[in-house]
């Protein structure tokens, strides 16, 4: 079955790393991620152009925009940045969790994802019929306490300026959660993915209240397997079997070294975590057995092929036109 890893950052124009994505009949969706005002991270844009026209079988990739620096035209220069993008091959656009949870206006406000700064942007992608990629908000574990029995332990753990936990003068989730279901609400047209399982990863149940509500939003669910398997597998099933057309495979595993640039031993080191990753997952959702998925035990989804044809690689292919 051919699959669509549908959220990832992955350097791999090594032959090697050609050869394994037909071998695994895999196609990558790599993202682009803005982190700053100045446009630094117009180097990954680029190298995901040239991956795309190198093997565009293998490779697409969804452009960002830089943050706001509350200038007049700042969504003007961002129209016009996208739509150079879009002319390059991008299919679709970004926005990240840095909006709603660290950019704030000259005052010190944070800035929200619904805010109608980025209306006129939100508005150039529905008339472009492009989507937009949602990575707003954290997991919920995010604003609780450490606890080692989490799927998110180990990158709060190891990345304590993301963890909102005791820290009052940052936004809630629900806070967050409301902006941006907001603004999928203000803007019916627009197609809308929410990036690892749009930051409700800890219950299925508030993903398909979503999902009732706004016809124009599916998620994916990168980084967020481990999430799924923490939650009763009949339940989650049945989630996959009554949204079938709005849930999409990704992994969002992150290859930041050029391939080419690797040693053969190290190369095939991370071709190997990739693929173990895979097969961990795919085992999840195809198996009906008992599967370890980050440490965790549950019996896997046994999905049917029908689901899975969609899961791997329909909805992707539908969410992202040109995919």
């Amino acid at each position: 079955m051919n699959k669509i890893d549908a959220h990832l950052h992955y350097h791999g124009e090594h032959a090697d790393n050609i050869d394994f994505l037909k071998r695994m009949n895999m196609k990558l969706l790599n993202i682009c991620v803005s982190q700053d005002t100045a446009g630094a991270w117009r180097k990954q844009a680029d190298f995901y152009t040239d991956l795309q026209m190198r093997f565009p079988e293998q490779f697409a990739w969804i452009t960002s925009f830089d943050l706001p620096d509350f200038s007049s035209d700042y969504a003007d220069r961002v129209v016009e940045g996208l739509q150079k993008d879009f002319n390059a091959g991008a299919i679709g656009c970004k926005v990240w969790k840095n909006v709603g949870m660290e950019v704030k206006t000259p005052s010190g406000e944070f800035v929200m994802v619904d805010d109608p700064l980025f209306d006129p942007i939100w508005e150039f992608l529905t008339r472009e019929d492009r989507t937009l990629l949602m990575h707003i908000g954290e997991p919920l574990a995010c604003w609780r306490p450490l606890v080692d029995d989490n799927p998110h332990y180990g990158y709060y753990s190891k990345s304590p300026q993301w963890h909102m936990y005791n820290k009052p003068e940052y936004p809630s989730h629900e806070t967050i959660m409301a902006a941006r279901d907001h603004m999928v609400e203000k803007h019916p047209k627009l197609r809308i993915v929410g990036a690892h399982l749009a930051s409700l990863e800890f219950d299925v149940a508030e993903i398909a209240k979503r999902f009732d509500r706004f016809p124009n939003f599916a998620v994916d669910s990168s980084a967020r397997v481990a999430d799924l398997a923490y939650q009763d597998s009949d339940t989650v099933r049945e989630f996959f079997s009554a949204y079938s057309d709005r849930l999409m495979f990704g992994t969002d595993i992150v290859q930041r070294d050029l391939s080419s640039e690797l040693s053969e031993a190290e190369r095939q080191k991370q071709l190997k975590v990739y693929e173990d990753r895979l097969l961990m997952e795919f085992a999840y959702y195809e198996s009906g057995e008992v599967v370890n998925v980050r440490g965790k035990e549950n019996r896997g989804l046994n999905l049917p092929d029908d689901i899975l044809e969609k899961f791997y690689l329909a909805n992707a292919q539908t969410w992202y036109p040109g995919l």
